[in-house]
C-alpha cells in the first residue's frame, strides 16, 4: 500500500505523462492486462484513458486493471487512470 505522501509524489511524476493505453467498448481483457503489465515493468508509472464508448465505469476499469496487473492505483481523474508498479528488474522511481 502507498502512503498519502507517496501517492502525492507519484501524481506529480505522472502529471506530464501522456496516456499510453485506451480502454474502449470491449472493456478490460486478458490481452490488455498482459500488455499493461509489460509496460508497467518498463515504465513503472503509466496513464490509461477510458474512452467515452466504454460500457464500464472508470472506477470498474481501474479496479479490474489493479487486480489484473497487481499494481497500485495512484489516481482516477475524469476518464484517466494512473497506475504504479515497481519494476522487478530495474526500479527507477525512488519513493519518498
Amino acid at each position: 500500500m502507498l502512503t498519502g505522501k507517496q501517492k502525492r509524489f507519484l501524481r506529480a511524476e505522472a502529471h506530464h505523462l501522456r496516456p499510453i493505453f485506451q480502454v474502449g467498448k470491449d472493456g478490460v481483457n486478458e490481452n490488455m492486462v498482459t500488455t499493461i503489465n509489460e509496460a508497467l515493468e518498463k515504465r513503472e508509472l503509466i496513464k490509461v484513458t477510458v474512452l467515452q464508448n466504454c460500457l464500464e465505469e472508470t472506477a470498474e476499469v481501474a479496479s479490474a486493471l489493479v487486480e489484473g496487473t497487481d499494481s497500485e492505483l495512484v489516481q482516477v481523474i475524469g476518464h484517466t487512470i494512473v497506475l504504479y508498479k515497481p519494476s522487478i528488474e530495474k526500479p527507477t522511481i525512488q519513493l519518498p
